[in-house]
């Protein structure tokens, strides 16, 4: 049996997985949460196998979480099911630790494989993702910018960019607004940015925001 945690703040994605899950005889989901916080609370209570995660969400995001998920539950593996298209995520999470990424309009049988491997303790890398690392390796002056911030970088990176003043970014992080500037600025100097608006030209730009 493998026991399978959802965490993603649309209510109805859940029960669409939930009821999804269920018709599966060896699946079964013993715990959901809405939130970053949530999934790390699931993580730590409940017996998982699997994590299946949103990207996207309230507060602490699924990328922000995916740290503290890996010191506090280092075998779990965790599967970002997201709307965001691999080709701007899927290697940025695998690299801060997911063991696979799905974008939401994939098959659903895709799902169920997915979360077998993962079960496994093994990363399920689909013939698009892996085309995508292959080509990361590959990159130097090329990689995109936003492929050499740090996990909280570019989760400030993405808050910024979505138009958040500092001072709301250090309160949803619970970090200080001299701390979030710190990131602030690192972000700017590896991308080589300037100013907030130029953030949201290049998330907008690369489809990283809509």
């Amino acid at each position: 049996m493998i026991r399978i945690g959802i965490v993603d703040d649309h209510a109805v994605v859940r029960a669409g997985l939930k009821e999804f899950f269920s018709a599966t005889v060896d699946f079964r989901v013993v715990g959901e949460g809405s939130t970053g916080r949530e999934a790390i609370e699931l993580a730590e209570k409940a017996n998982l196998d699997v994590l299946v995660m949103d990207l996207s969400m309230p507060g602490q995001s699924g990328l922000e979480s995916l740290a503290h998920l890996r010191s506090k539950a280092p075998n779990l593996g965790v599967l970002i099911f997201s709307g965001h298209p691999e080709s701007q995520y899927a290697v940025n999470v695998i690299r801060h630790g997911a063991a696979g990424f799905l974008n939401k309009d994939c098959d659903p049988a895709r799902i169920v494989e997915a979360v077998r491997v993962v079960a496994l303790g093994r990363r399920y890398i689909s013939p698009a993702v892996a085309h995508l690392l292959a080509q990361s390796f590959d990159r130097d002056i090329s990689i995109p910018a936003h492929e050499l911030l740090s996990e909280r970088e570019f989760d400030v990176f993405l808050r910024l960019a979505k138009g958040e003043k500092v001072s709301t970014v250090a309160e949803a992080l619970v970090l200080s607004v001299k701390t979030v500037s710190t990131y602030r600025s690192r972000v700017m100097e590896k991308m080589k940015l300037v100013t907030n608006p130029d953030l949201t030209y290049y998330a907008l730009k690369n489809r990283l925001i809509e």
